[in-house]
């Protein structure tokens, strides 16, 4: 993310001084254009009122026609005068192109007397191409200097902001392991003193604290996960993703009786082999099973399938539980993130932990569903590839595998 920002930044930077040189370069070329003009108007208007036929100034052609005959510059272009421009009335300036020569030509009548002259504007037309070249050189050289002073400016400026956000995952990743071992022995103690206590008031209450131990363990595992996760940098080995929703359906069936819903597995028989780290596939596995049982009426049904598409493996979850308004499809993914309208309902740390994994194995995850007509998640990610097939589990790095 921060990479990104900073290349960000650095395009922006380059961006805004290539609009600088370019708006500079459109004004020089605007103001050197006008000022050829008007040079080369002014120049004919001073050789017609000199009335200098033969002893015109380089680059200029002109020519006077009246009382039967024709004066005009030596060696001039036999293409000229313009006879269009001779036969209109009063003063006239144009610009003509004749044999690829671009000429400014201003025709003036005084009297009987048709006097004409002609600018070769073909070393103006050269000046300006030199210009075009030299704004060129000056945009590229521009651009380049941008981008190198951006990344420069870029680096320095999220260096900050990396080093805080490094130290924040450091911290939470450590106050997370250091917490999950007396709060492991807190849950085993509870649930050793709820079997040796009778059914009553204190075996309900000792009940409850096994539960509340239990979720206060999720979220502890859930903020290790994310301390440890690094989007779109898995190096994980082969792992049977349909062999991973098996397990976990398992493992939640008995739950899942309990409350009197109907747990469906389809799919799980054909292999499903994914590019990635098992014990972060399986939290996504558990965190959507448990999200379906969770918002699941006693009654109910919670559907699981698992199968390849192409060169996606798909991963379905769905309930007919209370379902979310359409409008929280995308909030419910955001940290302890509120639903919309009003709702009050509150969305923890889990699917927000579920798109991490999922985005940092390369893939996608989406959520559907209506208030009262239940749920559906599905994930797509990356089949393995051939060689990742053949790769064994055993090479999971430190960042991933759990302590």
């Amino acid at each position: 993310m921060l990479s990104r920002v900073g290349w960000v930044l650095t395009l922006q930077l380059a961006a805004a001084a290539t609009v600088v040189i370019a708006l500079v370069g459109a004004l020089v070329y605007l103001a050197m254009s006008a000022g050829q003009r008007s040079d080369a108007e002014r120049d004919l208007r001073h050789v017609i009122a000199a009335n200098a036929v033969e002893n015109a100034p380089p680059c200029v052609w002109m020519f006077s026609i009246g009382d039967g005959r024709v004066r005009r510059t030596p060696n001039a272009p036999a293409e000229l005068p313009v006879q269009a421009d001779l036969r209109a009335r009063g003063t006239l300036v144009r610009e003509h192109r004749i044999d690829g020569i671009s000429y400014l030509v201003r025709t003036e009548h005084h009297g009987p007397v048709v006097v004409q002259a002609a600018l070769d504007r073909r070393y103006q037309i050269q000046e300006r191409h030199r210009l075009y070249k030299a704004l060129g050189v000056a945009e590229i050289g521009g651009l380049l200097a941008a981008l190198i002073t951006g990344r420069l400016l870029a680096r320095r400026a999220i260096s900050p902001l990396a080093e805080a956000l490094d130290r924040q995952r450091r911290f939470v990743a450590d106050a997370s392991h250091e917490l999950r071992t007396p709060l492991t022995r807190l849950h085993v103690r509870a649930q050793l003193l709820a079997r040796r206590t009778d059914a009553g008031a204190l075996g309900d209450e000792l009940g409850a604290i096994v539960s509340d131990t239990r979720q206060f363990g999720e979220v502890i595992e859930d903020l290790l996960l994310s301390a440890r996760l690094r989007p779109h940098a898995v190096e994980g080995s082969a792992v049977d993703l349909a062999g991973v929703v098996a397990s976990v359906a398992a493992a939640e069936s008995v739950r899942a009786r309990t409350r009197d819903i109907a747990l469906e597995v389809a799919g799980a028989g054909a292999p499903c082999v994914v590019d990635g780290i098992e014990t972060a596939l399986r939290r996504v596995v558990c965190a959507l099973l448990d999200n379906a049982i969770g918002y699941t009426p006693p009654g109910g049904r919670v559907e699981v399938a698992v199968a390849r598409d192409g060169d996606r493996v798909e991963l379905t979850v769905r309930d007919d539980g209370t379902g979310f308004d359409p409008a929280d499809a995308e909030r419910i993914f955001e940290r302890f993130a509120r639903g919309a309208h009003g709702s009050g309902r509150r969305f923890g740390l889990g699917l927000s932990l579920v798109r991490e994994v999922v985005e940092s194995h390369g893939g996608t995850i989406e959520a559907t569903g209506r208030p009262g007509a239940g749920a559906t998640f599905t994930v797509r990610l990356p089949a393995a590839s051939p060689p990742a097939r053949r790769r064994r589990a055993g090479a999971v790095p430190a960042r991933w595998a759990r302590a």
